[in-house]
């Protein structure tokens, strides 16, 4: 854990660096700013019966949407973005099409400048959730064949935070966030904690025959996007969740790198990393990672 928060944390004060070189972005114009990108990622392999080498056919793909619309007036402003993420799999042979990705999260953050300090009184939002049915894959002991079972679905589990707080803002590439009273909700549905062999806490940290579970921590949001090289963009976030409540020293953490090769106008290579850890899901690193030629299309 401590290796990937420092990894993390490289990244992040590389990104603070570069945008401090960069002086054009300083001045932020008043009133609305926005941008969004669509992206369709392919990767596809075949294989046909006299192939000795080993293999298996598969497609995948996956589709990101991100739009970002922003407002600033003097020394008020107030971002938001909507990210979306969502790729399958399809290996031949077998009965089910897989996730490979899977996300839909809202962020908002308002702030009201400290003396043109670069420093800001914050209130900001996070939601977050997925999008398609989850499953958990198995085996049928008589059969042999392929089993799944139904683990999460849209709004189950769903996570909200909120919270006053300090936000540094240099540019819309550089905002650090720490509020040190933040508000934590999981929702999920019922079905799943429900039964009289559910612990309470198993799914999610949410006890049993309830829907939902309220938290109060600190949390510390890091966002920093820079251009690595000529057509190479790397944007990079970083959420620190602690909660006062139950077992402070167990931070939940989310890191997401996303780095950009542009080809052309319309064509580039993306890479996708993610590193998660929550100890309501699973004591352990959740790690994650897509790479693929996509058709971009921005606006």
């Amino acid at each position: 854990m401590r290796k990937i928060l420092l990894v993390a944390f490289s990244i992040i004060i590389t990104g603070i660096a570069q945008a401090q070189e960069d002086e054009e972005q300083d001045t932020i114009p008043n009133g609305w700013q926005t941008e969004g990108n669509v992206q369709l990622l392919f990767n596809q392999s075949a294989f046909n019966a006299e192939w000795t080498g080993g293999g298996t056919s598969s497609i995948a793909a996956n589709l990101s949407f991100n739009y970002d619309f922003n407002y600033t007036k003097d020394n008020f402003s107030w971002n938001n973005s909507i990210l979306a993420n969502y790729g399958i799999t399809k290996v031949k042979g077998d009965n089910f099409p897989r996730k490979t990705s899977d996300r839909l999260e809202l962020n908002s953050i308002a702030g009201l400048e400290i003396q043109e300090s670069g420093f800001f009184y914050s209130y900001f939002l996070n939601f977050r959730t997925q999008i398609d049915k989850g499953y958990k894959f198995g085996e049928d002991a008589a059969t042999g064949e392929v089993t799944r079972t139904e683990t999460t679905h849209f709004l189950s589990p769903a996570y909200l935070q909120t919270g006053p707080g300090i936000m540094y803002k240099k540019n819309e590439n550089l905002i650090l966030n720490l509020a040190p009273a933040t508000a934590r909700f999981i929702f999920v549905d019922p079905d799943f904690t429900t039964g009289p062999n559910y612990d309470d806490g198993q799914y999610f940290g949410v006890d049993n025959g309830k829907s939902s579970r309220f938290e109060l921590g600190a949390s510390f949001s890091a966002l920093a996007n820079f251009q690595l090289l000529e057509n190479v963009m790397m944007d990079n976030s970083l959420n620190l969740y602690s909660n006062y409540l139950d077992k402070p020293g167990n931070i939940d953490i989310d890191y997401l790198m996303n780095l950009e090769m542009g080809i052309n106008d319309f064509l580039s290579a993306n890479l996708l990393f993610q590193a998660v850890y929550d100890d309501n899901a699973v004591a352990a690193f959740q790690i994650r990672e897509v790479f693929g030629l996509g058709i971009n299309y921005g606006f």
